[in-house]
């Protein structure tokens, strides 16, 4: 899949789009299915699908706890691709392999780019491993046509920034903030800046991942990013008020998007 030709073509019909996270596993594969049953309902446009890992260092409490939750609950890799797979022969939005390096390095990167194509996923990040590392993953995911997203973070040097750009492809994910997940994010000044210097580094679309919350956050980032990703908020609110409360927060942040 050209994921950037789809995210081109979405934007002809919406300011901003939405992608959203969920963790395989969390809190159980059967309420994951219901939580990609509402994103579908409400129209969301990607879906990063998580494998959990033992030790997620970009994230935050609420996420590390749901990674130890779902390994303890008997998650493995297998039953990660099944759902990848049912998912992708459902529902029509891409969907992202979002993950730590460990599972790549373990598989062998051509094992990991086959798997993650026969299941139907369009991609991958890996917030774990930097550029130097990929080594031959650049090319296996290029052959099978898989998206590899780097990510663009605020301590990055601007010489560092030009470097992942030349990198990257389909988006870059560019980290809201300092810090894990979860954290809220002042949509402010300092935000747009750091925008503004991943604009020097590239012109692939730009997605602002880290504290985004609401539609009204969406409609901040309108002219300003192609691209809003949720995750931590749609798991709090999971756990909070259940299937009628995170369709509400899902059909409010759609509604941001325009």
């Amino acid at each position: 899949m050209n994921l950037q030709a789809y995210i081109a073509e979405q934007l002809t019909e919406r300011k901003v789009l939405l992608m959203t996270h969920l963790i395989a596993g969390f809190p159980s594969l059967e309420a994951n299915w219901r939580m990609l049953e509402i994103m579908a309902e409400v129209g969301v446009d990607l879906v990063e699908l998580q494998m959990p890992f033992s030790e997620p260092v970009a994230d935050g409490p609420a996420f590390a706890m749901a990674n130890q939750e779902a390994l303890e609950g008997g998650i493995t890799l297998d039953k990660y691709f099944d759902l990848l797979c049912r998912s992708t022969e459902v529902f029509a939005f891409p969907h992202l392999m979002m993950g730590y390096y460990n599972t790549a390095y373990r598989l062998g990167h051509g094992r990991f780019c086959q798997r993650l194509q026969s299941n139907g996923g369009c991609g991958f990040i890996l917030p774990d491993l930097p550029i130097e590392e990929y080594r031959d993953l650049f090319t296996e995911s290029a052959e099978r046509e898989l998206t590899s997203v780097m990510l663009m973070t605020p301590t990055n040097t601007d010489e560092r920034l030009a470097k992942i750009g030349a990198k990257a492809n389909g988006f870059v994910y560019a980290v809201a903030r300092k810090g894990v997940t979860g954290s809220h994010t002042d949509l402010g000044d300092e935000l747009y800046e750091f925008i503004a210097r991943c604009r020097q580094a590239t012109d692939l679309p730009l997605g602002i991942g880290f504290g985004l919350r609401s539609g009204d956050d969406l409609r901040h980032l309108h002219g300003h990013a192609e691209i809003a990703i949720v995750g931590s908020e749609l798991l709090n609110t999971w756990q909070r008020e259940g299937e009628e409360g995170y369709r509400a927060l899902l059909q409010d942040l759609a509604a941001g998007r325009s």
